[in-house]
């Protein structure tokens, strides 16, 4: 990628990222078929940061100082604990076709607090763009008829802003400390935290052996959603800027219907690719926007 610049490095690690991360709720619907939610939850935030510790020591990281591990444990209460625990709970009753376009509110949310953390100063028809993009998916689920707003919806909602911190602050973390180094030390960091939950929630175990599509949603939200996604996101957001790149995250609503489809077996229409043609182009538009970085380091 040598040609290439920043931004264009930034925002070709975040599709990836974003791909990556849209597998998730396809993947959780089919985990928690057969397992307790809140042992998904809870796996997700305990099992990936042993290799995250080994990897940290065999490339024998420099540690993280005082005020990098704040920031990395303000990362976490979205990146380990909020997202993926509550996230996990609302796929129980909802479907991912359903979950998907709630997330779709997640990039105005990650713009918006990445601003904050940045100090970016995005413009008029950037923030134009973010609003158009959010309605956009939340237009198609008022047409699709997801479903009226229930406690599951609630839990996205709350699991959507926690992770908008997670990804703004970790993505001013990885400019110092580099995108997969970042999300490793978030896992490490927050381990002893994500232990202690484990007996008190007490998960329970599955009562018969989980079928191949069970253990595959669960080892997919183990590693590729809460471990490997974030190498290529927090890399594309440390090149390319939280502000810019999160914009990215308008085409996870639409890719995960994709993985929904083939995946899940859920239904995927005329309407669903006409809106993944509208957030595209809505993208592109925004792309254009200029944003005045900020002089946060």
């Amino acid at each position: 990628m040598g040609g290439l610049s920043r931004e264009h490095q930034g925002l070709l690690f975040g599709l990836l990222g974003v791909t990556m991360l849209s597998v998730t709720l396809p993947a959780t619907r089919l985990a928690v078929a057969e397992f307790d939610p809140l042992l998904v939850g809870l796996a997700r935030a305990t099992i990936p940061a042993l290799p995250a510790a080994i990897l940290l020591l065999l490339t024998r990281q420099a540690r993280p100082t005082r005020q990098e591990v704040v920031s990395l444990l303000v990362a976490s209460i979205g990146i380990v604990f909020g997202f993926p625990i509550l996230m996990t709970i609302a796929m129980k009753t909802l479907p991912s076709a359903h979950g998907a376009v709630v997330t779709g509110i997640m990039p105005l949310a990650t713009a918006a607090v990445g601003a904050v953390v940045s100090g970016d100063r995005p413009s008029l028809g950037f923030w134009l763009c973010g609003v158009a993009g959010s309605a956009s998916v939340i237009a198609y689920a008022l047409i699709d008829g997801a479903g009226t707003l229930a406690w599951a919806d609630l839990l996205l909602v709350v699991a959507i802003l926690t992770a908008a911190l997670g990804y703004a602050v970790g993505g001013q973390a990885a400019k110092r400390l580099g995108g997969w180094q970042t999300i490793c030390w978030i896992m490490v960091l927050a381990l002893p935290l994500s232990l202690a939950l484990v007996p008190l929630l007490a998960p329970a175990l599955p009562q018969t052996a989980p079928s191949n599509a069970a253990w595959f949603g669960f080892l997919y939200v183990l590693f590729g959603s809460q471990f490997l996604s974030f190498f290529a996101w927090y890399r594309g957001l440390a090149l390319g800027g939280v502000t810019r790149v999160s914009q990215l995250l308008l085409l996870q609503p639409c890719i995960t219907l994709v993985f929904a489809a083939w995946l899940a077996g859920e239904t995927l229409g005329w309407l669903e690719i006409g809106f993944t043609i509208l957030i595209v182009a809505i993208v592109a538009i925004g792309r254009r926007m200029p944003i005045r970085p900020g002089t946060t380091t």
